[in-house]
Order: structure tokens, then C-alpha cells, then sequence
């Protein structure tokens, strides 16, 4: 064996893929190896091609899980094998070069074959081509996979937070009959600016060290799982709660309030530029929690995802010039805001991430972490 394969099927176990060996070799030199790299323990978890005849299919699907070595096997066997463990639930990858590989490399559901040694009709069966012939670079592959998938989720449940703090602002503004807090200039902005860019970070997160600890996941399992419909949810009403509250201080600051009557446009033009710099705020702040479900960003490190921080950096220079520049504050119909103010809105655009990070400390259940 390589020696750098031990150690990958040590990280493939400890992340829940159970990895087997199929050989026409020996019993004896098979289960001496597997013992050697930790795929089996005994002699008991082998079976050879012969065994495998004596049983019928529904009998060998029942004990598949009980084996980890199969010796001596033809290339029936090999698509027996895969159609067994597929038969209990399982989600197969086979590995395989020769030509008798590609029956069960094209019944299996993910079939890997090899670059260099690999013959072409073993190339042609399989979903994926390992160009250096090494099972290491397999269990690499599965850690970049769960991280991409983790990306992935991350944006769009940063996205539909966002989107859906923007709908609540509106909705409830016009379900109330309040002067509309955002005008459609300045959700425009925010959804190209102060989403699209921590989104993109998120997509391109450096991932989670300790995904390799988990196990897989199920593929029946809803996108939304493990509460992230739940968090998508608080933050998006945190976000819209929070523009309205700005929206009504603005207001209030001049004497008004939500429901009073000829608002002067000045007022309201305050008004606004203060929810304006809350939803921003809010949504640019959130993203650093979104980077993990449930470890706080102190643990993940805050500067880890440099494209992050820059990304919210460059977000509040932006809005921070869409208020102070004056042809664009004509643009975008709003005003600069007093010290004071600024204050407040900044306060106001921490609170989501500060609640996201103390539900994390509730769901860990360990407030050290």
C-alpha cells in the first residue's frame, strides 16, 4: 500500500464513507493489506467470488454491510457488489481501470477511473477521471465538494435573508399605510451592491476545517435542513424590523411619526437615508455570521475570508459616498446623516449579527466555544 493512503482512509471513516476493497487477489494477501490500512479487522469481513455465487442476491444485500474485503471476483461480482450496497441505502463510488472495471463503474453511482493506468473503455464508463491515480486525491475531492456545497447554501440563505428583510420593510409599510421607507432607486443599489458582494465572498469561503468530521450528507434531505430555513427566517425579520425602526427614528427626530400626514419631503428624505443605511448595515454586518452554522466567527477567525472583509469594507466606503457625494445623494434622494445618527444606524446594523451569534452559542450549548 502508499503510504499516504492509510491516512485518507482514516479521514474517509472519521467523515462517514466506509471504503472497501475489491481485488482479484488472494483472501489472504487482500486481508492482510485492508488489515495494514484499517479497512478491515478480521478475516471474517472477507469474501471471495465463489462466496459470493453460493448466495442469493436478496442474501448477499442482507450481509453486505458485514464485509469489507472481497477477493478472487470476476466483473459480475464486482456489479453485484455495487448493486448490493446500493440496494441498502448507500450512495456508491467505485474506483477501477481494466476494462472488466466498467460494468460496475457505470452502475455505481459515482464511477472514478484511473488517469494514467486507466484504459479508455474504463475512462469512457466513469463520472470521473482521477488524473493521478491516487485515492487520497478521492477523499480530497469529497472535502471540496462539501465545502462548495456549504458555499453554496451559505449564499442563498444569505440572499433570502436579505431579500425577504427588504419585502417585510415594504410589505409593511404599505399593509399599515406608512410613507414607504425604501424608494426603488435604493433597493436597486442594495441588491447590487450590499448582497452581490458578500455573496460572491461567501461563495469562495476558505470552508469549514472540521467538515471531514461530519457525516455525509443525506441527498433526500430538504436545503433547508439543520434550522437554515429557521436562521433565513430570524435574519430576514431582524433586517426588515430593524429598516423600519430607523425609518420611524428619522422620523421622529423632526417630530413626526409612521402615521402622521403631509410629512415634508425633507423629513422624509432623512427618514429614508437612515433605513437606507440600516438595511445596508445590517446585511453587510450578517454575512460574517453566515460563514458557519454553528461555530462563532472569533472561532472560524474573523480575518480568514479576506474577500469577505473586503467585501464589507468596500460596501460602506459605497454607501458611505452614495450619502456624501452630492450628485449621487441627489441620485439616490438622500441626505447626509448627523454623528449621532450614524451612531444609531451603525447599532442598529450589529444587531443581527450579535442575535445569529447568540443563537449559535444556544445551539452548541457550549458558551466557551
Amino acid at each position: 500500500p502508499r503510504m499516504e493512503v492509510k491516512d485518507s482512509i482514516k479521514d474517509a471513516k472519521q467523515a462517514g464513507i466506509t471504503p472497501v476493497m475489491i481485488t482479484g487477489d488472494h483472501r489472504n494477501t487482500a486481508v492482510a493489506i485492508a488489515k495494514e490500512l484499517g479497512i478491515a479487522d478480521s478475516i471474517d469481513q472477507s469474501l471471495t467470488g465463489a462466496e459470493i455465487d453460493e448466495l442469493s442476491d436478496e442474501e448477499f444485500s442482507k450481509k453486505i454491510n458485514d464485509y469489507r474485503v472481497f477477493a478472487r471476483v470476476s466483473p459480475e461480482h464486482k456489479v453485484k457488489i455495487v448493486k448490493a450496497y446500493k440496494s441498502q441505502g448507500n450512495i456508491v463510488s467505485m474506483t477501477g481501470d481494466g476494462v472488466n472495471d466498467a460494468p460496475s463503474l457505470k452502475y455505481a453511482d459515482i464511477g472514478v477511473a484511473m488517469g494514467i493506468t486507466g484504459t479508455d473503455v474504463s475512462k469512457g464508463a466513469s463520472d470521473m477521471i482521477l488524473t493521478d491515480d491516487n485515492f487520497t486525491t478521492i477523499v480530497h475531492a469529497i472535502e471540496e465538494g462539501r465545502n462548495i456545497y456549504n458555499n453554496i447554501k451559505k449564499s442563498v440563505i444569505f440572499l433570502l435573508s436579505c431579500n425577504l428583510g427588504e419585502v417585510i420593510t415594504v410589505f409593511a409599510s404599505i399593509l399599515f399605510f406608512w410613507p414607504v421607507p425604501l424608494l426603488p432607486t435604493q433597493i436597486l443599489w442594495i441588491n447590487l451592491i450590499t448582497d452581490s458582494l458578500p455573496a460572491i465572498a461567501l461563495g469562495i469561503d476558505p470552508g469549514d476545517k472540521d467538515v471531514m468530521k461530519k457525516k455525509p450528507r443525506n441527498p433526500k434531505e430538504s436545503f433547508f435542513a439543520y434550522g437554515a430555513g429557521v436562521r433565513a427566517v430570524i435574519g430576514g425579520v431582524l433586517i426588515g424590523i430593524l429598516t423600519l425602526a430607523a425609518f420611524y427614528f428619522g422620523l421622529t427626530e423632526y417630530g413626526y411619526s409612521l402615521g402622521s400626514k403631509n410629512i415634508p419631503e425633507e423629513v422624509l428624505t432623512y427618514a429614508r437615508t437612515m433605513s437606507f443605511v440600516v438595511l445596508a448595515g445590517t446585511q453587510l454586518f450578517y454575512s460574517l455570521s453566515m460563514r458557519n452554522s454553528t461555530k462563532s466567527i472569533l472561532r472560524i477567525g474573523l480575518f480568514s475570508n479576506m474577500y469577505l472583509i473586503g467585501a464589507i469594507i468596500v460596501g460602506f466606503i459605497l454607501q458611505f459616498g452614495v450619502i456624501s457625494i452630492p450628485f449621487l445623494a441627489n441620485a439616490f434622494s438622500v441626505h447626509n446623516l448627523s454623528l449621532r445618527d450614524w451612531g444609531l444606524v451603525i447599532l442598529f446594523a450589529l444587531v443581527p449579527l450579535i442575535v445569529n451569534e447568540i443563537i449559535k452559542m444556544f445551539m452548541r450549548g457550549d458558551k466557551m466555544e
